[in-house]
């Protein structure tokens, strides 16, 4: 859960160890250096009293490498409902990606 998400020294989110940077409606998970990291991207949101909560969750797992073209660099992708599960689901993705390895 995202109880676990703590601000960091270097302030950005860290969740399961990884870090969970925003940029926008954009969050991106994992870390450059390695060979994968997870795209999220807030799709709709709602207002729930005077917050926008993300209704849906586009997520994307991509090679950090650069030399290869933006487009070629999805591996896979999928829609959540939420952010919690969209979280959820690219921690899975992103810890089965790295260990295949």
């Amino acid at each position: 859960t995202m109880a676990t998400a703590k601000k960091n020294a270097k302030d950005y989110l860290v969740y399961k160890g990884r870090p969970l940077i925003r940029s926008g409606n954009t969050l991106y998970y994992g870390d450059m250096k390695d060979e994968y990291i997870i795209m999220l991207q807030i799709l709709d949101t709602k207002k729930v009293r005077d917050l926008d909560v993300a209704t849906r969750v586009s997520i994307q797992l991509q090679l950090t490498d650069p030399s290869i073209k933006s487009r070629d660099r999805i591996v896979k992708r999928t829609e959540k409902d939420g952010l919690y599960s969209a979280i959820d689901v690219a921690a899975v993705w992103l810890e089965r990606a790295l260990s295949s390895r």
